[in-house]
């Protein structure tokens, strides 16, 4: 059967194809075809199968989660909307809003990510995360379905990403590659406390840039420049970058040394 593994769970193949065919449903562009909409009475059913061997730990029934789902998705889809729109008006590559949904991975991670996270939000266990490593592993873009992030979001090329699981991301936030909001200490017990970063809104993270810490506050209109290791709160409007040193060699400096 598509939706139990041989240990009584949800299985990865389900979970993955119950994610692409939401991705198809909201955005047949992801496919770049018109009819590719799935019924909803089937990604009811579907969803219904995966949640099926988690009852025991969901704390409504299953067809509750399953309602309130797909009531959401409406909110879920404008969020998606307002995402795409605000890529193509931040990126001088993109020559369309279909361009972004149909080609960018940034936006694919972020439409799973939004997928993941409404079905977090309803306590589903287990589920929210595979949906999310589905698309981490084929984006390279690693978001946890619990963090928190507002609309509209912009991830620019994306590879190497990891946003935790307790960060808050505030609107028009702009991430580039190999940015990592994460935790300062790597600890079991501190499952239940804010281990990951606060980014507030119109911030752009440039790309390999490192913010740590549950208590850290990139405030709101600041710029975080490419490299920079963040284990602090910045106030707002702030710009943080790294001051080079450039030393260039003449050649009878390279003549001495030989």
């Amino acid at each position: 059967m598509l939706f139990l593994s041989n240990g009584n769970l949800p299985s990865k193949r389900g979970i993955s194809t119950f994610t692409q065919e939401i991705a198809v449903t909201l955005f047949p562009e992801v496919e770049g075809c018109s009819g590719c909409s799935i019924p909803e009475r089937r990604l009811r059913r579907h969803l219904s199968g995966l949640l099926r061997p988690l009852e025991s730990r969901l704390k409504r029934s299953a067809k509750d989660v399953t309602d309130d789902f797909f009531k959401g998705l409406k909110d879920v889809k404008a969020e998606l909307e307002a995402d795409s729109r605000f890529i193509f008006e931040n990126d001088p590559a993109s020559t369309s809003v279909e361009e972004v949904i149909m080609s960018y991975p940034g936006f694919y991670a972020i439409l799973v990510y939004r997928i993941a996270h409404s079905l977090a939000k309803l306590d589903v266990p287990l589920i929210p995360r595979i949906m999310t490593e589905y698309a981490h592993s084929k984006m390279g873009i690693d978001i946890h379905p619990k963090a928190t992030i507002d609309s509209p979001f912009f991830i620019d090329h994306g590879t190497g990403i990891v946003i935790g699981e307790t960060s808050i991301i505030g609107k028009k936030v702009q991430i580039y590659q190999g940015v990592t909001l994460g935790a300062l200490s790597v600890k079991k017990e501190m499952s239940n406390t804010k281990r990951h970063p606060t980014v507030e809104d119109n911030v752009i993270l440039y790309a390999g840039s490192t913010i740590l810490g549950g208590e850290t506050v990139v405030g709101h209109d600041s710029i975080i420049g490419g490299n920079v290791w963040l284990t602090e709160s910045v106030p707002p409007f702030s710009l943080v970058y790294h001051q080079h040193e450039m030393k260039i060699r003449t050649k009878s400096d390279m003549s001495a040394k030989s």
